[in-house]
C-alpha cells in the first residue's frame, strides 16, 4: 500500500469517529468548521428535554371561518381607507 492512501484511509476513519462522536455527545450534525452559528440553531443549550419536545415539533394552529372572515373584513376596510386617502391627495 502506498503511504497517501493509508493517510488517506486513517482520515477517513477520523471522520468517521468524529462523527459518531458528536451523535453521542447528543449534537445533531456533525462538527465542521465554519464561521458562526450554523443555520437553524438556536442560542439555548438543548436539553434532555427540549430535545424530546423539538422532535416532535408544533401542532399548526387552524383559523376558524369566522377568524378569516374577521381578517377579510379587517383587510377589505384598511384598503378602503387606502384607497380614500390616495384618491384625497
Amino acid at each position: 500500500m502506498e503511504v497517501t492512501r493509508i493517510i488517506a484511509e486513517i482520515d477517513a476513519q477520523i471522520q468517521k469517529l468524529q462523527q459518531a462522536r458528536a451523535l453521542l455527545a447528543g449534537a445533531s450534525q456533525p462538527v465542521r468548521a465554519g464561521r458562526g452559528r450554523p443555520r437553524g440553531s438556536s442560542t439555548k443549550v438543548a436539553t434532555p428535554v427540549s430535545a424530546a419536545t423539538a422532535t416532535t415539533g408544533k401542532r399548526k394552529r387552524k383559523l376558524t371561518p369566522e377568524g378569516r372572515k374577521r381578517i377579510a373584513d379587517a383587510m377589505k376596510k384598511r384598503w378602503a381607507e387606502r384607497r380614500k386617502q390616495s384618491a384625497s391627495k
